[in-house]
């Protein structure tokens, strides 16, 4: 998968992108993320891509030509129309359904707004999907945009080691996940839960499976209703 992110704040995401399993992933080849900076594009010769926004306001807006500009750059050179993702938080929230689907495609295109966003003519445009990371306002997309690229980066083959990495974790099925342990078997007094030692994968799959569904019952009550209901 290719990655291209159109950001006033490049140098904010190598210190992330570049280590852990992302950053392994690039290295692997799984993976290719670009960086391109917003004020390139832009038609000003001073290099500003914000205005004032039509109608008053505070704030200054992201006009849309720089973001058009480059698009249509990584277009050109890809030889296709990536999948234009906003990070907004107007959008539906990220979630891991959200997360595989984004992973097959085959390029990504990721705005980063600013200031109080971005020229509402672009998203139309260009028939970009807006998508939040969560019920609250940041400074800019940035932040976003690496939760964005993790949580798909992850999902794509080869990256981890196997496919149970995640497919047993919390979201992927509809449930939170079980609890788990490591050694010692007694830590400050508490014991591991026997089941867990006894060897027997069915009843370890049994208590993991009840815990799961006591987990997301008791902290996430709207992810165990819709579980119960089958996902409607």
């Amino acid at each position: 998968m290719r990655l291209d992110i159109f950001t006033l704040f490049p140098e904010m995401f190598p210190p992330v992108l570049d280590t852990s399993i992302v950053g392994r992933a690039r290295r692997r080849g799984y993976l290719q993320i670009c960086l391109h900076q917003l004020r390139d594009f832009s038609p000003d010769r001073r290099g500003r891509v914000d205005d004032a926004v039509f109608g008053g306001g505070k704030g200054m807006l992201l006009a849309a030509e720089p973001f058009a500009q480059g698009l249509d750059a990584l277009e050109e050179h890809l030889g296709l129309r990536p999948h234009i993702i906003y990070m907004s938080p107007r959008g539906p929230v990220l979630n891991q359904a959200a997360a595989r689907k984004l992973a097959g495609e085959p390029a990504l295109a990721v705005l980063c707004g600013h200031y109080e966003g971005v020229d509402q003519r672009l998203l139309e445009e260009y028939g970009a999907e807006e998508i939040s990371i969560g019920d609250y306002v940041l400074t800019g997309g940035e932040l976003p945009a690496m939760v964005l690229a993790d949580t798909v980066s992850r999902m794509l083959p080869g990256v981890l080691s196997d496919e149970s990495c995640f497919t047993d974790e919390s979201h992927f099925a509809g449930l939170l996940e079980y609890p788990q342990y490591t050694r010692p078997e007694i830590w400050r007094g508490r014991a591991v839960p026997e089941v867990l030692l006894s060897g027997h994968h069915g009843n370890i799959a049994d208590w993991r499976r009840q815990e799961a569904l006591a987990i997301t019952a008791r902290n996430r009550p709207d992810l165990y209703e819709i579980f119960l209901h089958g996902g409607k």
